[in-house]
């Protein structure tokens, strides 16, 4: 096989590249989610300085073969921990030359079915050259007193082997990580490096952690000029989607985007890009599709696409239902049924928002901790089954679907929601047979089936998974969104629950009084003191469900050590203490309070230890999906247990995990392993929708840049028993002073245009009242004149608009 050449290797342009050629006597280390392995090689040739016989030799490498020869490129480093070792940057194979190596190679586990004695009656018959003959013609294996289904292995398996070889040393040519080289090729297997060749901009979307620079500095070295088309379309698209990604917006506008895309296009190649190459681009963007604009909104065009049909379907639900046929009368007697059932009174306003809700096609209702949502939840549900005279017992609908549907956009939020009614309750992703993938327009979805759907924790739905719920709700269904508005809004774009609420074109409940007050939750109270912008006064006083550990950040992973301890000794369980953190990195982040607690909880030794990226993982552990994965019935956000790893026979670190989700145990590959990571600390985001008995709640000044109001008090209403909160008093502080700036989006004017309701219909509180910001009530009778052609003067004045030359394209035309 010839040598490759490494694109990013300064030695190939200055100085003599150092290489290593030997025998491959041991694999060290083998990565289970990663081409990463650490060798020990018999020098044979090589061009540094290296007095001893052996070397340690690591790197990104394929199926290496021990005894055979490989050549491999790098540098000589001196690892802190390891000592002197080889670290190749790329690698080629040297052909086996001696007998025994040919054999060992033809016998391993990539020729299936070929054993040692096969493969030493083909070094009998061709000679240790076997491998270079086989490889020239495969048909010298005639001679080879051996079956055809044998012949076919070895050649079969020799180009495949060979594919694989050519497209790591490939990658590894890129500068490509072993992670991300790893992930390249289960994306696009042997066609990585075409794809690559003809646009290594396709990286950018189809592969988590690559950046448009890595793509960009990719293309450049491959010839791409600076102004292509290609290039600078990418670098609009890039823009767009960096801009909106990092406040969770909808759209951007002209301003910040000629910025961002000038600024990276420029700063990859130094040359400068003209203003009319960026307008030209922008206009093709929007014929093709690509993007949208109005105004100064620019939009991806699945995100525009996404807000227009949110608004049309609501629309739909609204104008096809019928009007209700119980009067207030008729549904305030069987109310009076159900409390005296469930031993319960409802006041005025829970009964005036069950009301509505069953009156209602679509009706929201929020409100914070302990304000009771589930016990109105509960009496919607039983009252609609009096009204329609339908059984709330799954078992009678064995034939037939069940009349209530419950979701959540999580495991254990649905888990929750069904524990509270009584009744199933599944994900979003699991009801609409969701892959994971709903930002893709195309992707299918199933019909929800049923009379009556309830979706809790709804400040988690983010534009794209809302979409994909209104419109598999048929016209008959009636539609109840239940939420806290305060909480953190979707890690995904937009704020859908917030802009449902302030369009005020659906009917709204807020519930301000809090009920479980009663039972002394002073964790109640401090949210709702967080929620009017003030700390409680007796925040640093120790209350029996509560209280406060002042520390500074380099204290942290100590105290929380010891508070963990002491809940492991007050017979707290793993799954009932968790430790929220609000960022990944530093002394006091997420990655290492993981480690430390697990030490508390892991403290007897084990034999079987998987690493997989920086950490340790053993039976026991606890450990967080991060990705949506329907088929096996588990989704982003779920916490599970690691029960079992299982080694296959002659090797020694395990292959498979499997990891016990609430009963549904889940059996992940090696290639897998990326999907879920330790939970003892989780960020706040990743714990919205789940509620734990004990939290650990660390809040310092190294967080500054997350520290915001919604944060904190999503954190606090995580806790239902008792809440552990340490650090600096003034970095909470700086939490409840910091409100967080609305994202941009549209929904609401979509909304507003779409449904058409006057906004003065009585709402609840006048927190819904807000008016609509000035970009969403600007008439767009009231803007300046738009510009007839994209020029340089029109983007330094703001004046995009990427809909021109799109005729008279409509948002309809997008449903």
């Amino acid at each position: 096989m010839d040598r490759s050449v490494d694109l990013f290797d300064s030695d190939n342009h200055h100085d003599e590249a150092k290489y290593v050629d030997g025998r491959l006597k041991a694999i060290f280390f083998s990565s289970n989610d990663s081409f990463y392995k650490v060798v020990l090689v018999e020098i044979t040739d090589t061009n540094i300085n290296w007095p001893e016989d052996e070397i340690v030799v690591t790197g990104n490498f394929g199926d290496l073969v021990e005894e055979n020869s490989y050549h491999f490129t790098g540098k000589l480093i001196d690892h802190p921990r390891y000592g002197k070792q080889f670290q190749a940057t790329n690698y080629t194979s040297l052909i086996a030359t001696t007998k025994d190596g040919v054999i060992k190679y033809l016998s391993g586990d990539q020729f299936p079915g070929v054993g040692r004695k096969t493969a030493e009656r083909v070094v009998d018959a061709l000679g240790e050259d076997a491998i270079e003959k086989i490889n020239a013609d495969g048909r010298v294996l005639d001679v080879v007193p051996i079956s055809q289904k044998l012949k076919h292995a070895i050649i079969d398996n020799l180009t495949v082997d060979d594919n694989l070889e050519k497209v790591i040393i490939g990658l590894n040519s890129y500068g490509f990580s072993s992670s991300i080289a790893s992930a390249i090729y289960q994306k696009y297997h042997e066609d990585a490096l075409k794809i690559i060749s003809e646009n290594p901009y396709q990286l950018v979307e189809d592969i988590d952690g690559i950046s448009f620079r890595k793509a960009d500095s990719i293309a450049l070295k491959l010839g791409m000029v600076p102004d292509a088309n290609e290039r600078i379309r990418a670098g609009l698209m890039y823009a767009i989607d960096e801009l909106c990604l990092r406040n969770g917006d909808t759209y951007t506008t002209t301003a910040p985007l000629v910025a961002m895309a000038t600024s990276v296009l420029e700063g990859n190649s130094n040359q400068k890009i003209p203003g009319k190459k960026l307008a030209e681009s922008m206009v093709e963007l929007a014929k093709e599709n690509k993007i949208v604009g109005q105004d100064d909104r620019i939009y991806l065009t699945r995100l525009y696409t996404a807000e227009v049909q949110i608004a049309e379907h609501i629309n739909r639900i609204i104008k096809n239902k019928d009007d209700s046929e119980f009067d207030d009368a008729a549904i305030k007697k069987q109310l009076k049924i159900v409390e005296k059932q469930f031993d319960i009174t409802y006041d005025d306003s829970q009964v005036a928002a069950i009301v509505q809700a069953i009156q209602s096609p679509v009706f929201i209702l929020t409100g914070g901790p302990g304000t009771g949502k589930t016990t109105i939840i509960n009496g919607i549900v039983n009252t609609y089954a009096r009204l329609h005279e339908l059984s709330l017992d799954v078992n009678s609908y064995k034939d037939s679907n069940f009349p209530v549907v419950l979701a959540a956009p999580t495991g254990r939020a649905a888990k929750h929601m069904s524990e509270s009614t009584g009744l199933p309750a599944s994900t979003i992703h699991r009801l609409l047979g969701l892959n994971g993938r709903e930002s893709n327009d195309a992707d299918p979805t199933k019909d929800i089936e049923g009379n009556l759907l309830i979706i809790d924790e709804m400040s988690m739905v983010d534009t794209y998974l809302f979409r994909s719920l209104v419109r598999a709700v048929p016209n008959h269904m009636q539609v109840v969104l239940v939420g806290d508005q305060d909480q953190l809004p979707s890690v995904g774009p937009g704020q859908v629950f917030h802009d449902l609420l302030v369009s005020k074109q659906i009917p709204a409940m807020q519930l301000d009084t809090i009920y479980r007050q009663e039972k002394g939750s002073s964790i109640i109270q401090l949210a709702h003191d967080i929620h009017s912008g003030k700390l409680s006064p007796n925040f640093a006083e120790n209350q029996s469900d509560r209280s406060f550990i002042p520390c500074r950040d380099n204290q942290i992973p100590s105290v929380i050590e010891q508070v963990t301890q002491r809940a492991k000794q007050k017979q707290f369980g793993l799954m009932d203490v968790q430790v929220l953190a609000p960022m990944y990195r530093g002394n006091a982040g997420i990655d290492h309070l993981n480690d430390i607690v697990q030490e508390v909880w892991q403290d007897k030794p084990t034999k079987k230890v998987v690493r997989i990226r920086e950490h340790a993982y053993r039976i026991g552990d606890k450990v967080l999906q991060l990705v949506n994965n329907p088929e096996q019935n588990v989704f982003n956000g779920d916490i599970g247990i690691i029960v079992s790893m299982e080694t296959v026979k002659d090797q020694k670190s395990p292959t498979k995990i499997t990891i016990d989700f609430d009963e549904t145990e889940v059996t992940y590959e090696k290639s897998e392993w990326s999907q879920f990571t330790l939970a003892y600390c989780t960020s706040i985001h990743k714990a919205q929708g789940s509620e734990f008995k004990m939290v650990i709640l660390p809040i310092v000044h190294q967080y500054s840049r997350m520290l915001q109001r919604n944060l904190l008090y999503t954190a606090v209403t995580r806790a239902s028993d008792f809440l552990i909160m340490l650090g600096e008093q003034d970095a909470f502080e700086q939490c409840v002073r910091s409100v967080s700036v609305n994202r941009r989006t549209s929904l609401v004017k979509r909304l507003v245009d779409a449904v058409g309701r006057p906004t003065n219909h009585p709402v609840v509180t006048d927190e819904l009242n807000k008016p609509l910001d000035g970009e969403q009530e600007q008439a767009k009778a009231d803007a300046p004149a738009e510009p007839d052609r994209l020029t340089i003067s029109v983007i330094n004045n703001n004046e995009i608009d990427p809909m021109i030359g799109m005729g008279s394209t409509s948002p309809k035309d997008f449903m």
